[in-house]
């Protein structure tokens, strides 16, 4: 983006990594900036930058290739009225490279997701072998899928793509080309670390770990399901409280359960890893992140917020209002929180300052925002939900929009109270013609919400492919109404979209993974059993689900969560009665409120980091935001027309 924001660092106990990689990928188009090594390091950096320089333009490539095939495809199936057959199947082909390329861009960068509560609190020589771990953990993970991913693709020679009369090899082949190209960036970065003994120390301790796990393997399979509470539960915490990328802890977690625990081949895990990124829905995840760069880019956020100012600003806490409306209207164009907050943080904010606003309570109302806008089509969260349980993605983009309105009307109660003595004798109230002028200038902004569902809802574009529509008027917009489009930016943010996307692919295939385990183990089931015998029904099983989920949002933020849970709870609800789109945003409002609020939830410092504030000015006024959230919450659970009184 085209404005500076400084990361200011949250105190010891945030979980600043997950932040800073969630914002670094919208704030900027280029890989986070590193003390240059010296020394042989120097040249070890060397070849890890050359190799990933080109991952990055063959990424970018894939990212035009990807919208320019579904796009062609909308064109010709609705336009031309002759459908190019082979276009999904070859898009889905360039998608799972696309993941696996992003993935590596991901760990070069360091922007994977990962939960550093407990790191950030150690002594430094502490926080230095966990950050050591960090990076070795990984590489023992990749290192112990490789070779079944070799024969995952071997295997894979053998099944045909029906539409382009190929070898399913071609797309197979991503996995164990990506993940050897992790493994590598992870060698070259343990290899320049500043502390080779440190290193040395680290890798013996887990290989001895593995070789214990081997010597012990014949007693840990008498131990039946109890090895769930070892691995799927004990390791990936152990993991992910030490910093280790949440995709990797899941990963590891998988492996070492089945590797030591069942005499299921680890081919199995890959082909799992390859169903949970191949999912068709998934497809528009790059795109509309990169749609959410775009519309930053050419202007259109900044439209949007400029024409709800001029209309509420002379109006205690109107600015507030403004925010609140802002943060609703740009998560139907972007489906990304971060893209969101990053949009209309640098136009708001100042303002708001000039008139008194303090700005703990500023980044405590845009991290409310964040949580309240969660299930605003198209986002991310939604798309995930609909490839993980089969939930129509239509039916979840008309019902999220309700759920997250009342939320936003419960917050500017609240600020129609904080700001009822606000002395507006300076602000000058915009006139009628101004207005209408503002209007006409954001018009084109405010259209593209309704173009990208309109688009599903009529039947031009599937959920798959109406994130091209966006992109392309978009483009069209930025060039010929604000006139603003930097051509030099484009392949940065293809970039960007790529590592960021890669990032969160590669945990919905990890969790894809041990979803897997976890259902083969017949913990589902057992699972079943004792929600549907809860007392008190549907009623007491949505508090659970709440409580849950606030819990998970916090600790694992939204997409592992459901890909885990999702595929567990959802038929557990239709079971009792729940409707499934109202289920759906109860958990996702639930997860938005556990990720934005502190101590633990990320989103919340990733609104700190972009409004360059301190995370301790935002504490105390934020509880009020996280009540109010959590009663309109309690609204939406107890009235399902609030989530599907507009369903056909």
């Amino acid at each position: 983006m085209s404005q500076h924001v400084s990361h200011s660092m949250p105190p010891p106990g945030h979980a600043l990594d997950e932040t800073h990689a969630l914002h670094e990928a919208y704030a900027t188009e280029e890989a986070p900036t590193q003390a240059l090594p010296t020394g042989w390091r120097r040249a070890v950096f060397g070849v890890e930058t050359a190799l990933c320089r080109v991952v990055e333009y063959l990424a970018a490539a894939l990212v035009l290739a990807e919208i320019t095939v579904l796009f062609v495809g909308v064109v010709k199936r609705y336009a031309l009225h002759s459908p190019i057959v082979w276009s999904d199947e070859l898009a889905s082909v360039l998608f799972i490279w696309l993941a696996m390329f992003g993935a590596v861009l991901a760990l070069q960068r360091d922007s994977h997701m990962r939960m550093t509560a407990l790191v950030s609190m150690a002594s430094p020589r502490v926080r230095s072998v966990l950050e050591t771990l960090a990076l070795a953990a990984p590489l023992v993970f990749l290192m112990a899928v490789l070779h079944p991913a070799i024969e995952y693709a071997e295997d894979e020679m053998f099944v045909t793509l029906p539409a382009l009369d190929v070898p399913n090899t071609w797309k197979a082949a991503a996995l164990p080309i990506g993940i050897g190209l992790m493994a590598l960036v992870s060698f070259l970065k343990l290899l320049r670390a500043a502390n080779p003994k440190q290193v040395a120390v680290v890798c013996v301790c887990l290989v001895l770990a593995v070789a214990l796990g081997h010597v012990a393997s014949p007693w840990l399979k008498t131990l039946g399901n109890y090895n769930l509470l070892i691995f799927l539960v004990g390791l990936v915490a152990a993991s992910v409280f030490a910093g280790v990328p949440i995709a990797f802890s899941f990963g590891l977690a998988t492996v070492g359960y089945l590797t030591f625990t069942t005499t299921t081949p680890l081919a199995v895990v890959v082909g799992r890893m390859d169903e949970g990124m191949s999912h068709l829905i998934l497809l528009s995840v790059p795109l509309f992140v990169f749609l959410g760069l775009l519309i930053e880019m050419t202007g259109m956020a900044r439209a949007l917020v400029g024409f709800l100012a001029s209309l509420l600003g002379h109006v205690r806490g109107g600015l507030s209002y403004v925010l609140i409306g802002a943060m609703y209207l740009v998560s139907g164009i972007s489906g990304s929180k971060a893209a969101d907050m990053a949009a209309v943080t640098p136009v708001l904010f100042p303002e708001m300052v000039k008139r008194g606003a303090k700005k703990g309570d500023l980044v405590a109302l845009l991290a409310a925002t964040g949580a309240q806008t969660e299930t605003i089509p198209p986002s991310l969260v939604l798309l995930t939900i609909g490839s993980v349980t089969g939930v129509s993605i239509a039916a979840l983009f008309t019902g999220g929009l309700l759920p997250a309105l009342v939320l936003g009307l419960a917050l500017c109660l609240l600020v129609r109270y904080r700001y009822r003595n606000d002395d507006l004798s300076n602000v000058k109230r915009v006139s009628a013609r101004d207005i209408l002028w503002s209007a006409g200038i954001a018009l084109p902004a405010i259209a593209l919400p309704f173009v990208i569902r309109g688009a599903v809802m009529e039947g031009i574009a599937t959920a798959t492919e109406v994130s091209t529509i966006g992109i392309i008027y978009s483009v069209v917009v930025g060039l010929l109404v604000y006139r603003q489009f930097e051509w030099s930016r484009v392949v940065p943010m293809m970039i960007s979209t790529a590592a960021l996307s890669g990032a969160i692919l590669l945990i919905i295939g990890a969790a894809t993974g041990m979803a897997w385990a976890l259902t083969q183990s017949g913990f589902s089931q057992n699972l079943a059993k004792v929600m549907s015998g809860l007392p008190g029904g549907a009623a007491t099983f949505m508090v659970v689900s709440i409580l849950a989920f606030i819990i998970l949002g916090s600790v694992l933020e939204g997409i592992p969560s459901i890909v885990l849970f999702g595929p567990l709870l959802f038929p557990i609800a239709r079971q009792m009665g729940i409707h499934e789109v109202h289920y759906a945003m109860v958990v996702i409002l639930a997860m938005g409120i556990g990720l934005f609020a502190p101590p633990f939830g990320v989103g919340y410092y990733c609104a700190t980091a972009i409004g360059d504030v301190n995370p301790d000015e935002g504490m105390k006024p934020i509880v009020g935001y996280m009540l109010v959230l959590l009663i309109a919450l309690a609204v939406v659970a107890a009235v399902p027309w609030i989530s599907i009184g507009f369903l056909p």
